[in-house]
């Protein structure tokens, strides 16, 4: 499944794949009870690295945030689902699209999706150097 949000120069190469679960604490709120919009930024990065983790078979690098859209605030207590797509894959550097959906209130159950960014990892070798990749499949 994917979703026709994403930006119109990217096209997705593959399905939507569960990549990452999570629940935010208390810890990660601010003064007004919402999750801190880096905490969140940094599990976007985590779940976006997975499908190029494995794509390049190795260690791959953040390289750019592409975009990243903040479209409903997170709660102590949502359950955060991510997926990822990926939309773009070059030589040494893949792109992925990452959505990210809350399951709130278990009492009467919604599903609501609250972030998405579209984000570039690179294939990186013991050094830290770029490094191409041998695709499969």
């Amino acid at each position: 499944m994917t979703d026709a949000t994403t930006s119109s120069a990217l096209h997705p190469l593959g399905p939507r794949e569960l990549v990452m679960r999570v629940m935010p604490m208390p810890a990660d709120a601010n003064n007004n009870g919402d999750i801190f919009g880096g905490w969140i930024m940094a599990q976007v990065d985590l779940a976006g690295s997975v499908l190029p983790a494995r794509i390049s078979r190795g260690r791959v690098a953040t390289v750019a945030v592409n975009e990243f859209i903040f479209k409903q605030p997170v709660s102590i207590g949502d359950l955060l689902t991510f997926y990822a797509t990926v939309v773009r894959v070059g030589r040494t550097s893949i792109t992925v699209h990452v959505e990210v959906e809350a399951e709130r209130n278990p009492a009467d159950p919604q599903v609501v999706k609250v972030t998405q960014a579209n984000l570039t990892y690179v294939a990186i070798d013991k050094e830290g150097k770029p490094r191409a990749f041998t695709r499969t499949g």
